[in-house]
């Protein structure tokens, strides 16, 4: 399967500043592997009601949604594929629900920080706020130095933060930013979960 991680132009979180290049194939994975720029993606599938108590895995003590197969299946190919691709990985920021944190680990991103601001308030699908969007669109722009951030949230986060560019956003679904040169940040690279296993540098 040909990665074609779908794109569009480039729309700045700034405005007045020029758009930034859209990447793809080989160009993403080499600007990937040079750091500078913040993914923000959903966590990868879950069933939208939490388990049965007898049914939950026994580390989810609060009985919250947690990953399916797919989820847990789509997560192990990306951490693989990251490794794979030598993109380099380093602040790692996740909502603290229980779904977003198991994202991570089977990702093998590392040791993530929990942010509040990229929960869903115990709320579900329901529980985005205009602080944690304004948080969100602010992160965004404060890229690292020769890794790429990883930020794992919610949809509703997500489309609260980037109405337009996150629309339709699935299952584990990354938006990739990266400076606009002004201060701000530009969409440069829109990817889903099962894309990253067939992109090549």
């Amino acid at each position: 399967m040909k990665s074609h991680a779908w794109l569009i132009p480039a729309v700045l979180l700034a405005t007045g500043a020029a758009p930034a290049q859209t990447l793809s194939g080989e160009a993403l994975v080499k600007a990937l592997r040079q750091g500078g720029y913040v993914i923000v993606m959903r966590h990868t599938s879950s069933p939208r009601e939490a388990p049965a108590k007898q049914s939950a895995n026994a580390d989810n003590v609060n009985i919250e949604r947690q990953l399916d197969e797919v989820g847990r299946v789509t997560a192990i190919a990306l951490g693989r594929a990251l490794r794979e691709l030598k993109i380099p990985v380093g602040s790692v920021l996740s909502s603290p629900t229980y779904r977003a944190l198991e994202t991570v680990r089977y990702a093998q991103l590392g040791n993530p920080h929990a942010d509040p601001e990229l929960g869903d308030n115990g709320q579900s699908m329901q529980g985005r706020t205009a602080p944690q969007a304004a948080w969100l669109q602010k992160r965004v722009t404060q890229f690292p130095t020769g890794t790429n951030t990883i930020i794992v949230t919610h949809f509703p986060n997500m489309t609260g933060a980037f109405p337009k560019l996150a629309a339709g956003v699935e299952d584990g679904e990354a938006l990739v930013f990266g400076s606009d040169g002004k201060g701000g940040a530009a969409l440069v690279a829109r990817i889903k979960i099962e894309e990253w296993s067939a992109m090549r540098g």
